[in-house]
């Protein structure tokens, strides 16, 4: 199984790009900041920084490390649902279905050992310029050198590891029981971890009004909270896709035609593809407007009062503001790479259409709207996760349901979603029109 495992990555390597990407660009978030945990304990370390240092590994690293799962498994599953012939044709001749599972394992096992190491020199520069930044807002003392150690490697390796191992393992389950025939698997076990992660972000949400206003950890529950949450609805996110489907699909058709049609037809056929590219783009909102806004709330506040702002809350906003920005980068560049492949497979779908009786300009407008769908039902739930942790943390902090800030943050977050996905999906499936469409059925037959 290793020899056919690395036979198929030499042969055709572009399939896996989409998850060694995810896979390098984890890696590199996760070492970077777990690097902090080896300068931490570095020789000749004051209490203070070892203590910024520490609590930017550990809170930082945390966001990093659930949101490289996400990536690595939601570009993984997309990688072997389009591999359902090749899984069908092995089985056909002879391969079990215990052989196709350990081949796809060792497969992308490889590319997670290839991608980590890839990211050891980009991590080192990542760290170091991480460190930098807490030395010129004066959370870290200028004497303090960088260590990029054995912590940082570990992490890097067990989680990118264990993700790629994990999601491999469970999408080719799925895919080899559909291809012998039979149903594929109900679930469970994504449903209970669906429902545990609603249920501790409902709980830590709670937790809030336990706090003082003045408390230190005051924006840490409603954060992991929010962050909880989206997770909840990132993992239910083919069930709620096909509600909100339900809900819509008759304004779709009435507003758009044949394209709107085709639009929802397709979508409650691949919803469960499409959850690959939902998981992304409501974590991305969730997170980024739920930190976004308490830290504008903290923030207000502290001004409001005339408090001198301590090194506490220095730490606070530097961390929530590369918090944000690391979301923004990897969620973005996850949802791209995510909708790229996904878009790229469907060439052949685009030329059944099209030999069907539909023109390129409906089958754009179906992708189009397939977007805007997609942007709406990510908006709608991630804001929902935000909204739990921030209008607690709001009424905790200020007394006030709604922050003041206005719509503005939550409109640019939005904006940058809605961005990714149209501008990426119409223009992957522009350049797969340019195929003929007999020539794009028969080259993906």
């Amino acid at each position: 199984m290793f020899t056919l495992a690395m036979r198929s990555i030499v042969q055709r390597p572009g399939r896996l790009i989409a998850t060694l990407l995810s896979a390098f660009l984890g890696s590199v978030i996760i070492m970077s900041f777990n690097s902090m945990h080896d300068t931490a304990g570095g020789a000749n370390i004051d209490d203070r920084s070892s203590e910024t240092l520490t609590t930017a590994a550990t809170v930082v690293g945390g966001y990093g490390t659930l949101l490289v799962f996400f990536a690595i498994a939601s570009t993984l599953t997309v990688n072997v649902r389009q591999r359902g012939e090749e899984i069908a044709l092995l089985r056909r001749t002879g391969a079990t279905p215990a052989q196709i599972k350990r081949m796809i394992v060792v497969e992308s096992a490889v590319v997670a050992v290839v991608s980590m190491l890839l990211a050891i020199l980009p991590a080192r520069i990542g760290g170091e310029q991480l460190l930098n930044v807490f030395k010129d807002t004066d959370q870290v003392a200028g004497s303090v050198d960088f260590v990029f150690g054995p912590i940082a490697l570990t992490a890097g390796v067990s989680v990118g590891l264990i993700a790629a191992i994990g999601a491999s393992f469970l999408a080719v389950r799925r895919a080899t029981k559909a291809a012998a025939g039979g149903a594929e698997p109900g679930g469970r076990g994504r449903n209970i971890a669906g429902f545990a992660a609603l249920a501790l972000g409902i709980g830590s949400v709670g937790s809030t009004f336990a706090f003082d206003k003045t408390d230190d950890a005051l924006m840490a529950a409603p954060a992991y909270g929010a962050i909880l949450i989206s997770v909840g609805f990132a993992v239910f996110s083919p069930v709620l896709l096909k509600f909100l489907l339900g809900k819509l699909a008759r304004p779709i058709t009435l507003l758009t035609g044949a394209s709107g049609y085709l639009t929802v037809h397709n979508m409650r056929r691949r919803a469960a593809q499409l959850s690959g590219v939902l998981m992304p783009l409501i974590l991305f909102i969730g997170m980024a407007t739920a930190t976004l806004y308490m830290q504008a709330v903290q923030n207000d506040e502290l001004d409001t009062s005339g408090i001198t702002r301590s090194v506490d809350d220095k730490s606070l906003e530097t961390l929530n503001f590369v918090v944000v920005g690391i979301i923004v980068v990897f969620a973005c560049i996850m949802l791209i790479n995510t909708l790229y492949a996904a878009t790229t497979y469907r060439t052949r779908e685009f030329g059944q259409q099209r030999l069907a009786g539909a023109t390129p300009s409906q089958v754009l407008r179906m992708v189009a709207i397939e977007s805007l769908v997609l942007t709406v039902t990510g908006a709608f739930f991630g804001t929902l996760a935000a909204a739990a942790g921030a209008v607690p943390f709001s009424v905790v902090r200020v007394d006030a349901v709604l922050p003041g800030q206005g719509p503005g943050i939550w409109l640019a977050i939005v904006g940058i979603g809605a961005a990714a996905t149209v501008v990426t999906s119409v223009g992957t499936a522009y350049h797969a029109l340019r195929t003929p469409a007999v020539e794009a059925v028969s080259l993906a037959a």
